[in-house]
């Protein structure tokens, strides 16, 4: 199997750091569905691990804004 790296700049935002997910990451996802991004830390392996979950039920916020 071939290494794949993907490479993403970290920038400050606000009194935050952020990043983008690339979108080769995205490709087995319902684009047009809500999801979470979840990130995982196994310290025995110093890495981070990254995974969706679709989002199931609309919060209530998401359903008030719909009939404004």
């Amino acid at each position: 199997m071939e290494k794949i790296e993907l490479k993403r700049k970290l920038y400050k935002r606000g009194s935050s750091f952020e990043t983008t997910i690339p979108m080769p990451l995205l490709f087995a996802i319902e684009k047009k569905a809500k999801h979470y991004v979840i990130f995982s830390y196994d310290d025995q392996t110093n890495r981070w691990y990254i995974k969706f979950e679709k989002v199931e039920k609309e919060s209530v916020e998401d359903t008030i804004s719909q009939h404004v």
